[in-house]
């Protein structure tokens, strides 16, 4: 039972992740960038997740310097996450691209590092520059994102170190029960990004009568549903009062019946691009 923002799972290899953080995706360098970290430390987040394709590691790195400092807390109490993107994949290319993002987020270390998509003939070397950056203590843990169940299998071939988290779309359109049931199996924990359907799913009727039975938003409904799946998850906003509200989820616990109500709205239906087909 998950029962505040300071919670974690703990991975396969002993390092414990928030079960709740922030996400930044589309988030652009500056101002607004910078006080929604240093808000979402102050009001308990220890979970901050970004990418190199973001263009904002920079930003990101400063809201994390003043909102430590402010909420008077250690870097070791935050869990930071990036993502190598696709054009770096390779063996020198990613290790490259670790320190790249080490350097703009001003950070010694990450707590979780990612492959952030499955580019065909390019993921395995990837790989094997994460594994030699974990083996060297260069990072906490490391994983992959947005891989699919063939993807993970072919990974897993030749990998010395298995993942220890797969991140993926994951919401009540898209529930992702295969993927999360195969990364169970193998203990690599599941994580989801765009949980709220980017906005999508906030109007959606049946999800706003389950929301009022327990007086709490539909972003609320959902992000408790992520956390009762067992899934991590990550919210994007910028705005004080938003942050505050996505993260008010444990004081009330969705019953079995509303768990298995909106598992059944699932339509397979994404509004990332597709891990098996994606140009860039």
């Amino acid at each position: 039972m998950v029962n505040s923002l300071q919670d974690t799972t703990t991975l396969h290899n002993g390092i414990k992740m928030p079960w709740f953080g922030l996400g930044v995706f589309k988030v652009v360098e500056g101002p607004e960038l910078v006080n929604a970290v240093k808000v979402a430390i102050k009001h308990g987040y220890r979970s901050i997740d970004t990418a190199a394709v973001y263009a904002n590691e920079v930003g990101v790195g400063k809201g994390i310097r003043e909102g430590l400092e402010e909420a008077g807390i250690a870097r070791e109490d935050l869990f930071v996450t990036s993502k190598v993107w696709n054009s770096e994949l390779g063996y020198e290319s990613t290790l490259a691209a670790y320190e790249t993002s080490l350097k703009k987020l001003g950070l010694e270390y990450l707590d979780l590092y990612l492959i952030h998509w499955p580019v065909e003939g390019k993921y395995k070397e990837a790989w094997r520059a994460l594994e030699t950056l974990y083996k060297e203590g260069k990072v906490k843990a490391i994983g992959v994102s947005n891989f699919q169940i063939h993807h993970l299998k072919d990974l897993l071939e030749d990998a010395e170190v298995k993942p220890m988290v797969n991140q993926v779309e994951c919401h009540p359109r898209l529930t992702q029960k295969d993927i999360q049931a195969f990364c169970q199996d193998q203990g690599i924990q599941l994580e989801a990004w765009s949980p709220l359907m980017q906005g999508e799913l906030l109007n959606h009727e049946r999800l706003q009568e389950i929301a009022s039975t327990y007086g709490k938003s539909v972003a609320q409904v959902i992000l408790r549903w992520d956390l009762q799946n067992g899934i991590v998850t990550i919210p994007k906003s910028t705005k004080e009062h938003r942050i505050v509200e996505n993260a008010s989820i444990f004081d009330f616990e969705l019953t079995e019946e509303d768990m298995a109500e909106i598992n059944e709205l699932n339509q397979n239906h994404r509004v990332g691009p597709d891990p098996d087909n994606f140009d860039f």
